[in-house]
């Protein structure tokens, strides 16, 4: 069946050597993976290979995209974005620019196959509001990938408010990807790693995801900010099962002011977030999701390619048995193409 993409990353070259280069950005490893994609022509493609870490680049990315029926996939950075260095705002704009440029050149070299969401440097405000408009006005994005957490400081918190209030002004997407858990100290931040030696997109990104999440709707973000659509990762995380406990015991979060309402963050998800299908939802994950928004909030993803081809083509045909079997074939094409065709309309006019 036809659809759209709307969790997809590239990895230009620049890109990847600003990762290799980087100590905190783990030289290589991101969130402890064991390789960063390459492209086929570079000389340590091998490493990719003998770690089952797909390589990277257009034509690759076209050819999944044939074989899936993928109409646009909208390219983003995955995990860890384009401010690389904490407290290096020189850096984190640069390397923010340069992906958002190279993003930009690949939909135009494809633009029958690309779209992108558009990084910023975050937690640098003053940056973000540059990249914002530039972004928009000079190179053609369609929205912004947001980390969950911009070196330890979450979506909803106050020192960010300007970046979001300018996103609504500018009625765009924030795609919220989830990051390696980082917390805050004075000078300096420090990663979070419960499990040694076990990657974070494996468990923590879940977790990373539905903190980001509480933090929006808890803070009074998402009210506040009525032009943004939101989109969350992976089916929204570990979120769904612990709603009630966070509506329950929101008064308890700084900035909540009397809390919220089950009733009040279920309206809010229905009406003010996607959320893409990236990753495992079926059999079991898409139950929980369902039972707070309806089939007209989901949207297609394929994670590629830190998911590599061949589990993306699986994962693909799962979901497809699984939404047809789960609620029926109109609304499974509703959800692989027509649901993220009016995301995309909302914002592109």
């Amino acid at each position: 069946m036809e659809r759209i993409d709307v969790h997809a990353h590239c990895v230009p070259p620049s890109y990847r050597e600003y990762c290799l280069q980087s100590e905190f950005a783990g030289k290589g490893h991101p969130d402890g993976m064991p390789a960063i994609p390459v492209s086929p022509s570079e000389p340590d493609q091998h490493i990719c290979t003998k770690q089952n870490i797909q390589e990277w680049s257009a034509e690759a990315h076209i050819n999944l995209m044939t074989q899936l029926k993928i109409q646009k996939s909208v390219l983003s950075m995955s995990s860890p974005a384009t401010h690389l260095t904490p407290g290096d705002n020189v850096e984190g704009r640069a390397v923010t620019r340069r992906a958002n440029i190279d993003m930009s050149k690949i939909c135009a070299d494809h633009p029958t196959h690309f779209l992108f969401f558009a990084s910023l440097p975050l937690p640098d405000v003053e940056g973000s509001l540059a990249e914002i408009d530039y972004a928009l006005d000079q190179l053609g994005a369609v929205g912004f990938q947001i980390l969950t957490n911009s070196h330890g400081i979450y979506p909803g918190d106050q020192r960010l408010a300007r970046v979001f209030d300018k996103l609504s002004e500018r009625k765009t997407i924030a795609f919220f990807h989830p990051t390696t858990c980082l917390i805050r100290h004075d000078d300096s931040v420090e990663k979070v790693i419960p499990l040694p030696g076990v990657p974070a997109p494996i468990m923590e990104f879940m977790f990373d995801s539905t903190r980001a999440l509480m933090s929006l709707i808890t803070s009074g973000t998402v009210e506040r900010c009525p032009g943004i659509n939101f989109v969350v990762c992976h089916c929204g995380a570990a979120f769904p099962p612990i709603m009630e406990r966070i509506a329950a015991f929101s008064s308890m979060i700084p900035g909540s002011g009397d809390g919220i309402s089950a009733e009040k963050i279920k309206q809010l998800l229905q009406t003010r977030f996607y959320f893409d299908l990236a990753g495992v939802p079926f059999p079991d994950q898409i139950h929980g999701l369902l039972r707070l928004v309806d089939s007209s909030r989901l949207v297609y993803g394929t994670d590629y390619p830190y998911t590599p081809a061949a589990l993306a083509e699986s994962l693909a045909k799962r979901a497809d048995d699984g939404l047809r079997s789960l609620l029926g074939l109109e609304k499974t094409k509703q959800i692989l193409l027509d649901n993220a065709q009016d995301l995309l309309g909302a914002t592109r006019g």
